[in-house]
């Protein structure tokens, strides 16, 4: 098709900065395509999630589209669906449910 290049040729002619950004885009909406996932799973709608929050629904919405969030609104959102964020460490395991502040 005309006007369409293989994704990593246009990856070869970023930057090593313009990489990093796109790499860190990509992670943050794996993120929240799992959150969707999950609260999907759980069978919650964003707005009961967004109530559990006392945040709005449209917040949730952004969450779920991989806007970059800070570890303990993560924690929440995954608590308000009756899960836990846990590290997986060569050490054992390390719950955040005590380590990320409210």
């Amino acid at each position: 098709m005309a006007g369409h290049h293989p994704w990593q040729n246009l990856v070869d002619k970023m930057t090593p900065e313009q990489r990093g950004r796109v790499k860190q885009k990509t992670e943050a909406m794996r993120i929240g395509l799992l959150i969707a996932d999950l609260r999907e799973e759980t069978g919650m709608t964003q707005q009961e999630i967004a109530d559990k929050l006392g945040i709005t629904q449209p917040s949730v919405s952004k969450m779920e589209a991989g806007e970059e969030m800070q570890l303990s609104t993560l924690r929440k959102l995954v608590g308000a669906m009756g899960g836990e964020v846990v590290l997986h460490m060569p050490d054992g395991d390390i719950s955040l449910t005590h380590l990320v502040g409210d």
